[in-house]
Formats: structure tokens, sequence, C-alpha cells
């Protein structure tokens, strides 16, 4: 296989015959004279006309920006080699955690290609079983997939929530386990909610929003959602609303059912604000007479519901407590909370109950530890897990033997194991053949001191036969937001870059939930700069490791991630030679206004704050592209059909970075259709989208051949 090829703007240029040196040639994008009034600040935003992305301008730009990006990328020699060696690592058997329902048991499995994954039903978690629900049947093109599932409690029947196109939309049907026949019952316009059965398995609790205008779906604000009750066989359009808060608009409900179906209990959020309220309802009587009253109402922390013991609540919760505990609420005296596992030196991640015991996943310097607690509080034990990895999902309840998890590391695509609760014991479930060996690979962690002083983790991933020259091809993964962690997990895309002579390195930033509540809250609001630091600081310590040099350097993120990326081309283009900013919240301004963005600011802050709006027009990706500055090779990727992020985002930073660009090197952007933010993407565009990114990083930082590689082809 080829190593990392030479990269210039040269290669660029002449691989799109326009000469040996000079910039692309860009397509003009539609501008507006929009000014906006920000407390006084006046705020130019010119490319405006974007955020319609269906107007006829818009549609223009997006062909003629994708035909730019074919251009460039079909010319490019290792695109084909990477994108059949990526077929080949993502062509292997992967399977989630089982779970068991009744005398069932239930997993999603995928045989290697298969665009989306397939629920299958067995009699035994090991067992081979047969196909339930294949997603991938439903559309030629592989872009409808499972969003979520909810098994009654008897295994009997099934609740399935699909999206299409990479949606956040959600439509339920219903389906008979034992025959795997389909009810008639579709009940659409659901999001950011899972469904859950009623004790007598003849309807479920879901939430959803107001049916938006027609043409109006990708657009429509994500507000005024209800809790509602949808009866087997009965018209949608009736289903009884069981809570609703039309004085707080911004709220939403995620319903669970405890397992001896005596209680509702309702998790109600506000956007990603960290802290939520709980309620419940008691079942005894029936659904109808079933009542939503407040047992935590103060929205003063995190509540996380784990299971319930009668009336019990079991919960997971920074209260008191910034790495976590887990505590004891009687919904009848919810003053007193009793502590069952007290806040230890990491942050708590998941808490199953199983087997009556508490399987809990703790987080030591962003990587998995697995330990088991009595529910006393007492500690049993810890169980052995193979290695630096994550913990991706737990799955059993309170009378299963064994606790199952998914287990992941950079260089070995996720595990199931088994973990006996009665002594900890853990075993492997079928583990897959691979078409590499994970042993020809190394991971390693390091410590990065930030601006002002914060010591960072920092994760480094290469094949083992490779060595720090100073000019080894890296690439910088972060995230840094919303208390989501980056630890250890597997891509194909990291492994064939890594194999063909990379170095990897993903930054575990604040802002994430690495170290609970403080490492979050040290990257979000006014302290939002600290993440881009940590980031900066990351850069500069990989340039002075003897691994590699700034121009060897790429840095990647999506999403908040592609914020991170965006904020770092404008604020540091000197610290690396290539960028890949995908599906990134681009317009600090406006994010707001778009579909779910009004529930980032617990993350960002609001621009309609006058004190917010400076430090998010600080930092701002849009806002601070500055003309006459030599920016890095980027690549900046989106969705047609992203409802989340929206693309206008993209859009209309890559068409400001394209207008500013003063050097030589490239600025192109890949728009997927049929596509969303990522979720339920077809394995097939995947393979392609992650060729075309690693066919760019070759040839913007790559080196002409790596130790114990022949030359890039010709």
């Amino acid at each position: 296989m080829a190593g990392l090829v030479d990269g210039s703007a040269d290669g660029f240029a002449e691989a799109l015959d326009e000469g040996p040196v000079g910039r692309l040639a860009y397509p003009d994008a539609p501008i507006s004279d929009v000014v906006d009034d920000y407390h006084g600040t006046l705020v130019a935003d010119p490319y405006r006309p974007l955020e319609d992305t269906d107007s006829a301008r818009s549609r223009a730009w997006i062909a003629a920006q994708n035909d730019l990006t074919e251009r460039v990328l079909a010319r490019l020699p290792a695109r084909a080699a990477i994108r059949d060696r990526l077929t080949e690592l993502w062509d292997h058997p992967r399977a989630g955690a089982p779970w068991r329902r009744g005398n069932r048991w239930f997993q999603l499995r995928n045989t290697g290609l298969q665009d989306q994954d397939v629920l299958w039903t067995a009699e035994a978690p090991d067992a081979e079983g047969r196909v339930l629900f294949d997603p991938n049947v439903l559309s030629e093109e592989g872009t409808t997939a499972l969003g979520s599932i909810d098994v009654a409690e008897s295994g009997g029947i099934v609740a399935l929530a699909l999206s299409h196109a990479g949606s956040d939309w959600r439509r339920w049907r219903v389906r008979d386990v034992e025959t795997g026949e389909d009810l008639p019952d579709r009940v659409d316009w659901s999001k950011f909610t899972s469904a859950a059965w009623s004790p007598d398995e003849t309807g479920f609790f879901y939430g959803c929003y107001p049916e938006p205008p027609p043409g109006a779906a990708y657009d429509a604000p994500n507000v005024n959602m209800e809790l509602r009750y949808h009866r087997l066989g009965a018209d949608p359009a009736d289903d009884r609303v069981v809570f609703a808060t039309p004085n707080h608009p911004d709220w939403g409900f995620e319903p669970e059912v405890s397992e001896d179906g005596r209680l509702l209990v309702v998790t109600v959020w506000r956007g990603t604000d960290q802290e939520n309220r709980v309620y419940v309802a008691d079942l005894g009587a029936g659904v109808e007479g079933a009542v939503v009253r407040p047992v935590l109402d103060a929205a003063d922390a995190d509540y996380t519901y784990v299971a319930s013991i009668g009336r019990t609540l079991l919960l997971r919760t920074d209260k008191d407590a910034p790495l976590g505990r887990i505590v004891a609420l009687d919904i009848d005296e919810p003053t007193t909370m009793r502590e069952l596992v007290p806040e230890r030196d990491e942050a708590i991640e998941e808490v199953r109950l199983v087997g009556g015991r508490l399987a809990v996943s703790y987080l030591h310097h962003a990587h998995s530890r697995l330990a088991i607690f009595e529910l006393d509080g007492r500690h049993v034990g810890d169980a052995g897990l193979p290695g630096i990895g994550s913990i991706l999902e737990m799955a059993g309840d309170r009378h299963d033997e064994d606790l199952f998890l998914t287990f992941a590391t950079f260089v070995a695509p996720p595990v199931v194991l088994a973990v006996r609760m009665s002594d900890g014991v853990v075993r492997q479930a079928r583990p897959p053949a691979l078409p590499w060996d994970p042993d020809d690979y190394v991971t390693e962690q390091v410590f990065v001191t930030s601006a002002d002083g914060t010591r960072v983790p920092m994760y480094l991933s290469h094949r083992r036969d490779l060595a720090p020259d100073g000019d080894v091809p890296t690439l910088l993964h972060g995230y840094g937001g919303f208390r989501i962690p980056q630890s250890p997990g597997f891509k194909a895309e990291w492994l064939a870059w890594m194999e063909r002579g990379g170095l990897l390195a993903v930054a575990s930033i604040r802002g994430g939930g690495e170290y609970g509540r403080a490492w979050h809250d040290g990257g979000r609001l006014e302290h939002k700069q600290n993440v881009f630091d940590d980031f900066a600081a990351c850069l500069r310590w990989l340039a002075a490791s003897g691994w590699t040099r700034p121009a060897r350097i790429a840095i990647s993120g999506r999403s908040n991630g592609g914020l991170l990326v965006g904020a770092t081309i404008t604020q540091h283009p000197e610290l690396y030679g290539a960028a890949v900013a995908e599906v990134g919240v681009m317009d600090m301004l406006r994010f707001h206004r778009f579909t779910i963005g009004w529930g980032w600011t617990s993350d960002y802050g609001s621009p309609d704050d006058p004190d917010q709006f400076r430090t998010l027009r600080a930092y701002s990706p849009l806002h601070n592209v500055r003309p006459g500055v030599s920016y890095p090779a980027t690549i900046v990727t989106t969705a047609d059909h992203d409802d989340r992020v929206v693309p206008g985002h993209s859009f209309k930073f890559a068409a400001a970075l394209q207008a500013a660009q003063a050097g030589d090197a490239p600025v192109i952007v890949r728009i997927e259709t049929e596509a969303g933010h990522g979720e339920g993407k077809p394995v097939g565009k995947q393979i392609d989208e992650r060729a075309d990114v690693l066919a760019f990083l070759e040839l913007t930082v790559g080196r002409p051949g790596t130790p114990g590689q022949p030359a890039a082809e010709a």
C-alpha cells in the first residue's frame, strides 16, 4: 500500500491543469448588503443568501462548489486506493450490546458493508437468531435508518423510529416480534426523544413537535414538544397529551417506564443545559389516570435516571458532586436524597442496575474503567477491561446475571464483552476476524500544558514501527463542548491514516466531560476561548515533540468540533498545514435562529445578550475571517439535509474563506446530498466521504513514502 504523498499548492494547481502555481478559481457566491445591529455594533452578513439553501442562486453555487471539489479530488492519485482500503477496513462483522426483554434477546448487527445496522432477535445473547427489522430494504440509497428502538417488557412487540436522509425527524412504526409483521400504526414528527411502552403494552409514550408547515420540515424551530401516548390502532391525531408546558416552549421530555411498570419517569430537559428536572406519574390506575408531577423541579444539577426500586428512584447526579455520584430518592419524600455511591476522583459516565448490583463506568484520564457496587454503596471490585479504550454502551437489567457492553480502542472496532456481575469476570463474545492486526499499533497518552497552565490529555496512536523524525504527517482531532468526552474510539479512516504512515492525535480539551462538570464549565460561555487555547497548545506540543512540524499537521473536528476547527483557522493559521471542518457551527451570531440551535446557548451563550454577544463575536469563525491572510488548505464538509447544524453555517464560512484567501492553498467544499448531520449516513456514503478527506490530507500534509511502505503512486 502506498504511503502518504507529498503535499503542495502546486500539486493542486497541476492536478486541475491551472498552471504550475496559482490559487483555484472559486465560484462566485450570492451576496447581499445585509447589516445587523447587535447592541449598537453593526455587523455585515454579505453571504446571508446562502442560508436559503433551496434558492436558485444557492443551488447554483452548491452545484459549482461540488463540481470544483470533484475536479480536485478526482485527480488525486491516492483517492481510489484509499477508498478500496477503507472498504476493506469497514468490511467486518459488527454488533452492539445485546439486551433482553421477556425471554427474547435483541441486538443490532452489521455484516460489514450493510448501509444500515439491522435489528436481530434470538433466544440467547450468543445465539444466531433471525432478522427482526432490516432498514436496508426500505431505500435503494440506504438512507433510511433506525433512529431509536423500544421493546416492550414482554419482548413481544417493538416500537421503531425511522429517520430518512440523515434528518433528526423520526417516524414511529410498530412490529410484532413473533410474526415479524408490521402493525398499521405510523406516528410522525418525533425528535430528540425515545418511546416507552405502558405496562399493558397497548401503547407507548413518546415526545413530538407540532407538524411543520409544508416544505418547512428542515427549517422548523424545535419548540413546544408534547409528551403523548399512542394507543395501538388509534389515529395519531387523537393521541392523548400526557404532559406539555406551553409556558416553557423550550422544554423537552424523555419518557421511561420503570421495570415493574408502576412509574412513568419523565426527564425534562432544556436544550443542552446540564441542569434538568425529573417528573413522575403513577401508572397503577392506568394511562388515562396518570398525572405527571414534579419530583425534582429546581433544575439545579444533572439528574440521570438509572432504575426504580418500588417508589425509589436511583439517579446519577452531579448535585454537590462535580464528578458525579449515585443517589436514591423516594418520590414521596423528594426533599431527602440518600447517597449510595459517593463522588470519587474520576467522572462517572454511565450507570446500570444489573443482577442486583450497580455497574458504574468511570473516566480515568479520558478512558473507561468499570467498577461494581452493591446497592448499599459497597465497592465490590473492578472489571478488567482489555486495555486503553472506551465503553460505548451498556445493557442489562436488574434480573440479568451479566452486563453486556461494547468496548473500542483507536486500533480495534467495538467488541461485545459480557461482565458476570457476581464476580466481575469478563468474557468476549464472538471476536470478529479483522483484515488487520491491532497489535501492529500502539497508543500512548501525553499531557499538554495550556496557556493558563491547565494540564490537557492527548492520545497519540500510530503504527508500531513508526518513529518520530520531525516530519511525520499528523492528524489532530478535537471537540471541546457539551460535556462530551473525547476518549478512545475506532474509525476506519483513522486506522487508514495510521496504516499509511500517519500519526493520530486526539485531544481531550476543556468543554468536554473528561473530568466532570468543572472541565465542562472551563470551556463554555465566557470561558469558551480556553477550548481553542487548549487545542493550540496541543498543536504547539506536536510541533515541538520531535514527531512532526506545522506543515505536516492537519486538524479535524465535527459539529462543535467543526466550530473548533473554524476558530483555529481564524486564530492560528500558522500552526498547521491543513484543516477539515465538518458540519460546523460557524456563525455564532445566528446559530440560535435555526432548528435546535437555540438549545446550544447553555454552552455558547446568546448573541441577544450584550455581554455574551461580545464573547461570541470575538471567536465566531465566520466573523473573524480576514482578507489578505494565507490560510491553510481547508476542506469544509456539510450535507443538504442537516437539520441540526444547518448547512448555511458551512456555506457562509467557506464562501468567506475562499474570498479572503491570499495564499495558494485550496479551500474546497464537499456537500453531501440525501444526508444529514451524520447519524444514519449509509456506509457507502461514509466510505466515499472519508476517502475524499484522506486523499485531500495526503496531498496537503503528506510526504513521499513512509518507513516500511513503498512510495506513493505516480
